[in-house]
């Protein structure tokens, strides 16, 4: 398979998306549908300029019907499709009928409102279908085709690697999403996780949720449960990206929202950090022990917390003389946190909390 290139910043590979993927297949399925003859590989028009092609790794031709399967290449990106076998099977479809798109084995069906797709629709999204459709008019168009055609897109294990993405929570079941806004995944660049924050934000308006939570991982969605008694489908997975929630819900307001986490990646929200990984931002002692200072800590725990290790570690000095850290940090955050919604009619409360998953801050 053609590789797509590198990041200019970060010297990574380049990949390409399950949506183009799965447009390569169609193309390549649909040419031996009516030529009987397979291109390999396959070439795609992308935007940007892009036209990569795909070595074929499945092909078959039946009576009435042809398949094709791409492994996709996700570049340096840990994608959790990265090697899957992505497939189309192609039929003529009635007269009129333009492009039928339908979920093989390991794609999902939506169940949920709030997605760009209506319930019961595959999960194949809206530009991945533009790509596929615009293929199958230029295949037809070479070959003498109507350009009527059912596409049946599958990917080998899919059900099963969905479960490590966002689909069960967002209503898609029964397999992975058909993703891809360029057909180019760019590595590390989150950009799937961030559109899975906004659909489950979507997802949460349209059932008519008025408090949703923003948590950094499972501890404190566990934690959020039990305090809110919140369901499955108002819990965000943010991770790392509490700026992509509160820019969301900026736009797409929601009553109340609960930023969730633990003391570190909290503390750094405080300091004004909206990405929270820890290659991208650090925890700031000299932030915190500003904190300690201003809530007339003494000198000599305003320096134990200059020089803590960790974020834990100067909540666990201030915890032994009484100083209420954790509360301090949950403020600073929660006024980031007002500054990004700009006034959006949402009320924020946060939850601080330490490893073991005890609160230990709230505002």
């Amino acid at each position: 398979m053609t590789t797509a290139g590198r990041e200019g910043s970060t010297g990574l590979r380049y990949g390409w998306t399950t949506g183009a993927c799965a447009t390569a297949a169609t193309t390549a399925a649909y040419t031996a549908l009516l030529t009987g003859d397979f291109p390999d590989p396959v070439t795609v028009d992308l935007p940007n300029g892009k036209h990569p092609s795909f070595a074929l790794a499945t092909e078959l031709i039946e009576d009435g019907a042809a398949s094709a399967g791409i492994v996709k290449d996700a570049g340096d990106d840990p994608d959790v499709t990265h090697g899957a076998l992505v497939s189309a099977r192609v039929t003529h479809g009635a007269a009129g009928t333009g492009v039928t798109f339908r979920a093989g084995a390991g794609v999902g069906t939506v169940t949920k409102p709030g997605l760009p797709l209506p319930v019961g629709e595959p999960a194949i999204n809206p530009m991945p279908r533009q790509f596929i459709r615009e293929h199958v008019e230029a295949v037809a168009a070479r070959h003498g085709g109507t350009g009527d055609l059912v596409v049946e897109i599958s990917v080998q294990n899919g059900e099963e690697l969905a479960r490590r993405t966002w689909n069960p929570r967002l209503g898609i079941l029964g397999g992975l999403s058909i993703l891809g806004t360029t057909g180019v995944v760019v590595p590390y660049s989150c950009s799937s996780w961030i559109d899975s924050i906004r659909r489950g934000i979507d997802v949460a308006r349209a059932a008519g949720h008025r408090h949703v939570a923003g948590c950094t991982g499972s501890t404190s969605e566990r934690v959020v449960s039990e305090l809110h008694g919140l369901p499955e489908d108002a819990l965000l997975d943010m991770g790392d990206f509490a700026g992509a929630v509160l820019k969301y819900l900026r736009r797409h307001p929601v009553p109340r929202l609960t930023i969730a986490g633990g003391i570190g990646k909290l503390a750094k929200l405080a300091d004004g950090h909206l990405d929270l990984h820890s290659a991208r931002s650090q925890v700031s002692p000299d932030a915190l022990a500003t904190m300690v200072r201003d809530a007339g800590g003494s000198l000599e725990l305003v320096e134990g917390v200059r020089g803590a290790n960790t974020a834990l570690d100067a909540l666990q000095q201030c915890q032994a003389v009484g100083l209420p850290l954790g509360d301090l940090v949950a403020t600073g955050a929660r006024d980031t946190a007002l500054g990004v919604l700009r006034g959006a009619p949402v009320e924020v409360d946060v939850v601080v909390i330490d490893r073991s998953g005890t609160v230990v801050g709230r505002a």
